[in-house]
C-alpha cells in the first residue's frame, strides 16, 4: 500500500515545445511523434503549446479555425489513447456558431475529451515602439474556469494571457488544483521580461506547480515566440526549462513535496477571509 501511495504522489509531466509551421498536417504529424516520445520516457501528462496547429496571429485564426471536435482534436484523441496519457492539447483556433475562440481541449487516456477551455483574457496590448497585438479583433473570450481531475491531482487550465491574472490562479488553488498549466506564446518583448517571472509568482503565491508550453521560436514568423517552456515548483524554483528550439522538457511532479511546502508555510489557513476574498461567479468548462 505504501509503495502504491508513493507512486501516486509522483508523476512525470512532459512539455512539448513544438516547431509550428504553416502546414497543419505537418504540425499534427510532429505532435504524434513527440507525444509518443514523451510517453516512452514515462510521462503521464503531456502539455502542448498555444496555437500548435497553425501560425499565431489574427490573420491566421479564421483560416485555420476548426470545430471541436474536428481534425486536430481527433488527432489529439487518438494520440492520448494510443499512449495512455492525459494530453493537454495546447490550443487551436475554434469556430463555433460564427465566433472564433482560442481553445484548449484536454483528453484522457481513453481518448475521451474531458475538458475544453476557451481563453478567458484576450491578448490586447500596445507597447509603443515594440509590439501591438489585438486578439479581440478576431477572437471572442471564454467565460468560465476549467479544471480536470487525474489520478494524481487536479489540474487548472489557462491560456497564455490568462497567466497574468492572479485571481484565476488563486481560484484554481482554492478549488484544489496542485498543477496549473498554461499553453502560451509570449513574444520577444514580453517573454524576456515577464514569462518566467509570472510563472514563479503564480507558483509561490498559490503553492502549486506551474507549467508553460510555448511554440518553438521561428525568427521568420510574423509573430516570433519567446520559447523557453518552463516548469516551476511550489517553492518558486525552475525545475525544467527549454531554450528556443523544438524540444521536450520533463519534470517529475512531487505532490508530497507540495504538501510539505504548504505545511511549512501555511498561507492557505492563514488567509484573512474576514478582510478579503477572491470568488468565482461562474464555473465549469466553456
Amino acid at each position: 500500500m505504501r509503495a502504491a501511495s508513493e507512486v501516486m504522489s509522483k508523476f512525470r509531466l512532459a512539455v512539448v515545445q513544438l516547431r509550428v509551421s504553416s502546414v497543419k498536417a505537418d504540425n499534427l504529424s510532429r505532435v504524434r511523434r513527440l507525444v509518443k516520445e514523451a510517453a516512452g520516457q514515462g510521462s503521464k501528462v503531456v502539455l502542448l503549446p498555444e496555437c500548435f496547429n497553425s501560425p499565431y496571429g489574427t490573420s491566421f485564426f479564421s483560416t485555420y479555425a476548426e470545430k471541436i471536435p474536428g481534425e486536430s482534436t481527433q488527432v489529439l484523441s487518438e494520440v492520448a489513447k494510443e499512449n495512455k496519457l492525459y494530453l493537454v492539447g495546447g490550443s487551436i483556433p475554434e469556430e463555433d456558431a460564427g465566433k472564433l475562440y482560442n481553445s484548449c481541449a484536454v483528453f484522457g487516456p481513453d481518448g475521451e475529451m474531458i475538458l475544453k477551455h476557451r481563453k478567458i483574457h484576450l491578448f490586447d496590448i500596445d507597447v509603443p515602439g515594440k509590439i501591438r497585438f489585438q486578439e479581440s479583433e478576431t477572437l471572442s473570450p471564454g467565460n468560465s474556469l476549467s479544471m480536470f481531475d487525474t489520478p494524481f491531482c487536479k489540474v487548472g487550465v489557462g491560456i497564455c494571457y490568462d497567466m497574468r491574472f492572479a485571481e484565476l490562479a488563486q481560484l484554481y488553488s482554492r478549488k484544489g488544483c496542485h498543477l496549473l498549466v498554461y499553453p502560451g506564446a509570449f513574444n520577444m518583448t514580453t517573454g524576456p521580461a515577464h514569462w518566467e517571472l509570472l510563472q514563479r509568482g503564480r507558483a509561490v503565491d498559490n503553492q502549486v506547480y506551474v507549467a508553460t508550453a510555448s511554440p518553438a521560436r521561428d525568427e521568420a514568423a510574423s509573430y516570433v515566440a519567446w520559447g523557453h517552456s518552463t516548469v516551476v515548483n511550489p517553492w518558486g524554483e525552475v525545475i525544467a526549462k527549454s531554450g528556443p528550439e523544438e524540444t521536450i522538457i520533463y519534470a517529475d511532479i512531487d505532490l508530497q513535496y507540495l504538501a510539505d511546502i504548504r505545511q511549512q508555510i501555511p498561507i492557505i489557513s492563514q488567509r484573512r477571509d474576514d478582510l478579503y476574498t477572491v470568488t468565482s461567479v461562474q464555473q465549469g468548462s466553456s
